[in-house]
């Protein structure tokens, strides 16, 4: 029988030299907030990963953000994406990593379509990066499609042999097999536009 998995404990607050961050332990991470599946739900998941820098080189003090759909499909309406009563669930999570580069993450699976959307901060990062985490590579879903094939992959979580309903799911910032990354950037218009009245 395999051990359990456990979270990485988390790495200490510094100052860093770069301009920006890692400033997210002080306030940002909250008490359980890479538990949002009720506490003892049969179909708990366990999701864990290291974030690689473009060397291959694990990337501390790093925050991911998750949100998901909830076994259902539905997007889950739980008041407050902090809840600590431990019963609801939010489809939300936030977790650090720690020294190690690594993170963990327990949910359940997501309804209707089957991927959690990922935001990481990390230091040396101006903004924020957007991505995916599928469990399953859908044939019909317009993302995918748009990929080269053998891009698709990044995005997929792949199950730890050496443990029971665990995904394995590491994000690469930079290199050969670097995640895909999202960009939600929107160009706004006006039909008033040319005329300065905007």
């Amino acid at each position: 029988m395999t051990p359990p998995l456990t979270p990485a404990a988390p790495a200490p607050n510094s100052t860093p030299a770069q301009t920006v961050g890692p400033f997210h332990g002080h306030a940002l991470p909250f008490a359980d907030g890479g538990a949002p599946a009720p506490s003892g739900h049969p179909r708990t998941v366990t999701v864990h990963g290291t974030v690689l820098d473009g060397a291959g080189a694990p990337v501390p003090h790093a925050l991911l953000e998750f949100w998901q759909t909830g076994p259902d499909g539905s997007a889950p309406a739980v008041p407050g994406s902090l809840r600590r009563d431990g019963l609801g669930f939010t489809g939300f999570a936030r977790v650090t990593t720690g020294r190690d580069g690594h993170y963990l993450l327990r949910t359940l699976p997501p309804g209707g379509a089957p991927y959690l959307a990922v935001c990481l901060f990390a230091r040396g990062l101006p903004h924020h990066l957007f991505t995916r985490l599928y469990f399953t590579l859908p044939t019909h879903d317009p993302l995918l499609a748009a990929l080269p094939a053998d891009r698709r992959p990044t995005l997929l979580a792949t199950p730890d042999p050496g443990h029971h309903r665990a995904y394995r799911f590491d994000i690469r910032l930079q290199g050969d097999r670097e995640t895909v990354f999202l960009d939600f950037t929107e160009t706004l218009s006006h039909p008033d536009a040319d005329h300065g009245d905007v």
